[in-house]
C-alpha cells in the first residue's frame, strides 16, 4: 500500500507538471493540429484507441483486484463505465469531427496514460478504499453522485450542441451560443470537471482527487487555449464570454 501511495504521488507531480506545460503547448489534436508530431491516423479510430483502456482495463480489473464484487463497486463500474462507453465508442461516431486526423503519437500516449490512470482507479477504489454498504445512503455519497450526473449531463449536452449546430451551419467552426456557451467557451469541459468533482467525493477515495487533479491539469489549460483560439478566429466573439468558469475565468 505504501509503494501504491508512492507511484501516486509522483503520479499528482507529474501532473502538476503537466498542467504548467500544457499552458505553453496545447496537445495538438482538434483544433490545434499542426506539423510535426508524426503520422497522422483518422481521428475516430485514434480516439476509440485512447481511450479504450477505460473500458476493457477497467472491466478487466474488477474480475482481477477482486473475488466478488460489492453493491458499491458495482455502482462505481457502472457510472465509470457509463461516461467511458460513451466516450469511447458512441462519441467519436455521432460528432462531426472537422479536423479528421490525428498524430498517432497523440494517441498512444493518451493510450498509456488512460492505462495508468485506469490502474490507480481500480486499485484505490477496489482494493485499498474500504466501503460499507451503508455508504449508499450517507450524505456525501449522495452529493458526490448529484455532482456527478450534472457535470455528465452538462459535458454530453454541450457536445451535442456543437454538433447539432454543424449539421444547421455546415462543417467548420462556428460561434456556439446555446446553453451554457452563452457563458463559456468550452462548457463541456467546465461539465467535465464537474462530473470527476462528484467522482472524488462520491468514491472519497485517494484515486478519485488524484484522477480530478488530471482532468484539471489537461482540460483547464486547453479550455483557455480553446477560449483564445476562438478570440484569435472570431473578431465579433463575445467580449463577456469565459474560458471555463463562468463569470472567473
Amino acid at each position: 500500500m505504501n509503494i501504491f501511495y508512492i507511484l501516486i504521488s509522483i503520479w499528482v507531480v507529474i501532473g502538476i507538471i503537466t498542467f504548467i506545460y500544457l499552458f505553453f503547448e496545447s496537445a495538438p489534436y482538434g483544433r490545434h493540429i499542426k506539423d510535426g508530431w508524426g503520422f497522422k491516423i483518422p481521428a475516430k479510430i485514434g480516439w476509440v484507441v485512447m481511450e479504450s483502456p477505460c473500458v476493457i482495463l477497467m472491466i478487466a480489473y474488477s474480475w482481477i483486484v477482486r473475488e466478488q464484487l460489492e453493491i458499491l463497486h458495482i455502482i462505481f463500474l457502472f457510472l465509470w463505465l457509463t461516461h467511458y462507453i460513451h466516450r469511447t465508442f458512441i462519441y467519436p461516431f455521432v460528432i462531426n469531427m472537422t479536423n479528421t486526423k490525428m498524430p498517432i503519437s497523440i494517441a498512444l500516449s493518451a493510450f498509456f496514460f488512460n492505462i495508468i490512470n485506469v490502474s490507480i482507479q481500480a486499485f484505490g477504489i477496489f482494493y485499498f478504499t474500504q466501503y460499507s454498504v451503508t455508504w449508499l445512503s450517507h450524505p456525501i455519497f449522495i452529493v458526490g453522485l448529484t455532482i456527478f450526473l450534472i457535470g455528465m449531463y452538462i459535458n454530453i449536452k454541450s457536445d451535442y450542441i456543437i454538433n447539432s449546430m454543424k449539421k444547421i451551419k455546415g462543417p467548420g467552426y462556428h460561434i456556439p451560443d446555446a446553453f451554457l456557451y452563452k457563458y463559456l467557451s468550452s462548457p463541456n469541459y467546465f461539465g467535465e470537471i464537474i462530473e470527476w468533482i462528484g467522482w472524488a467525493i462520491l468514491t472519497s477515495s485517494i484515486s478519485g482527487v488524484v484522477f480530478l487533479i488530471w482532468v484539471i491539469a489537461n482540460l483547464f489549460p486547453r479550455a483557455i487555449s480553446h477560449h483564445k483560439w476562438y478570440q484569435d478566429k472570431f473578431k465579433d466573439y463575445p467580449k463577456n464570454r469565459k474560458a471555463i468558469i463562468p463569470g472567473i475565468i
